[in-house]
């Protein structure tokens, strides 16, 4: 979700790039999906397509240009603008969102889900991928699928999360300052984790170096507090119950690291190295 995360990992770490996860940020997938699924659902050429992304991260501007993201055929996402952006032109347009009358979003890929919501925070990642991993790995249904000790807005978190008989070991890093020191154990091999979350921002998007101002912890932690009471408002909270998510396989990818969902759905990242080659 962090390409500002993905690019200090290609300069300063390249020699652990084996060890991230393949799969595109949401911003990148959705890219993805509105030039090949949603072109063919609708009956619209994927060349009149325009993809504007809106987010929190100035990084994502970056991220929609890589060459890996033109795996539609096309630049997936044409356009990102912040939130502040959007804002801004928002009040130059005179325009008042808050008059706006209520709508349900789009279909397809217009439900979401409380896990969907979390993403926005430190941690939230790693809580949503942990509500849906218990389940496939266990074969049952969580109890209680808040994981608070992913929670918070701490550098550095740690845990273990049990999983029938295996025990899973977690780390959530909370902003980029506090990342060196892991990476250096996990370089030395003094610390071993099989998950590991790790955000750019403080507080998490939420945070973002796009979002609005200010973003000092007070309205970090008003953003987090406001983020995990609509998780808990929402009828469904896991990714993997997502009726739209379930009809995207059905229809079209077929089945998850399947051929098609991994050319669409997973890239691959660059060594850079930290200095430009000559």
């Amino acid at each position: 979700c962090s390409p500002g995360w993905i690019k200090f990992m290609e300069h300063f770490y390249p020699d652990l790039l084996d060890h991230l996860s393949t799969c595109k940020s949401p911003q990148q997938m959705f890219g993805a999906l509105a030039k090949t699924y949603y072109a063919e659902k609708t009956g619209l050429d994927p060349a009149d397509i325009f993809s504007v992304s809106v987010m929190p991260c100035t990084a994502k501007k970056y991220e929609c240009t890589r060459p890996e993201m033109f795996s539609s055929g096309y630049q997936d996402v044409d356009v990102v603008l912040t939130t502040r952006e959007l804002g801004r032109m928002f009040r130059q347009a005179r325009f008042s969102v808050e008059n706006l009358p209520t709508q349900e979003y789009d279909a397809p890929l217009g439900i979401s889900t409380g896990a969907g919501e979390i993403f926005g925070a430190s941690g939230g990642v790693m809580e949503a991928a942990l509500r849906t991993v218990y389940e496939v790995v266990t074969g049952n249904e969580l109890d209680n699928i808040n994981f608070t000790e992913c929670r918070g807005l701490q550098g550095v978190k740690e845990a273990t999360v049990q999983m029938g008989d295996l025990a899973v070991k977690i780390a959530i890093i909370n902003g980029l300052g506090n990342v060196r020191e892991v990476m250096e154990r996990l370089r030395a091999g003094t610390a071993d984790y099989h998950f590991m979350e790790v955000m750019c921002c403080p507080g998490g998007c939420i945070g973002g170096g796009g979002s609005p101002l200010p973003t000092d912890t007070a309205s970090r932690e008003k953003r987090l507090n406001a983020i995990y009471t609509e998780d808990e408002r929402m009828s469904l909270r896991k990714s993997h119950e997502n009726p739209a998510l379930q009809d995207l396989y059905t229809e079209f990818l077929e089945r998850p690291l399947g051929e098609k969902s991994h050319a669409l759905l997973h890239t691959r990242y660059t060594p850079r190295g930290r200095y430009p080659q000559e």
